[in-house]
């Protein structure tokens, strides 16, 4: 991924026992995605994220799938956490703040994000099935949880209603999106200053 030196971006390499993952970032591109997890669904998930966030992301994960997709789900999350983190700095200029309603056919899901320096997940959504395809529809949960806890974000996710697990799951990941693209823009009335009374969102 080739960016200019001044660009907000970031490369995060996260290696364990149980999995071996790359993850690098470009907060102002396009949203152009490279994903390889070994997870069909998830890749499709995080194609959304990536193309709805307006984020390149470049994620390359390799995991102990034969056990399950845990650990494979769960570190990604951490790894795009963290480089979303890094590739931000001290946040300067940043939003900071978005929400937003996010229809997709039976299916809405409202997502709310504050780059807080302050990870908390609030998380109100429920599945109509335990499966989407082989995909284990609670990591979906397990994802945005090492997201917000590793990026240093407060992030509120609720679907109001829907009834296919899949639309809920897409709608879920495109809202995330979506408040992303927003809160992580660069604010041109305060560009040069950190959207905090406090002068630090560490």
């Amino acid at each position: 991924m080739a960016t200019p030196e001044n660009a907000r971006a970031a490369a995060v390499a996260r290696k364990t026992n149980e999995t071996d993952i790359s993850v690098a970032l470009s907060v102002d591109g396009t949203g152009a995605g490279s994903i390889s997890t070994g997870i069909g669904f998830f890749d499709h998930m995080l194609e959304q994220l990536a193309r709805h966030s307006l984020i390149d992301m470049d994620i390359k994960a390799k995991g102990d799938l034969h056990i399950d997709d845990h650990h494979t789900v769960e570190d990604t999350g951490i790894a795009i956490g963290q480089a979303l983190a890094k590739a931000l700095g001290d946040r300067r200029g940043i939003c900071r703040y978005a929400s937003l309603d996010l229809a997709m056919d039976e299916t809405l899901t409202r997502a709310a994000i504050d780059i807080s320096g302050r990870p908390f997940l609030v998380w109100d959504v429920t599945f109509t099935s335990p499966k989407i395809g082989t995909f284990d529809t609670e990591l979906v949960r397990e994802f945005f949880q090492a997201l917000s806890q590793h990026a240093g974000i407060t992030l509120h996710v609720a679907n109001l209603y829907g009834a296919n697990s899949h639309h809920i799951a897409e709608t879920c990941f495109k809202a995330v999106a979506r408040v992303m693209r927003t809160a992580c823009e660069v604010d041109p009335r305060q560009k040069d200053r950190i959207p905090s009374t406090k002068g630090s969102l560490a």
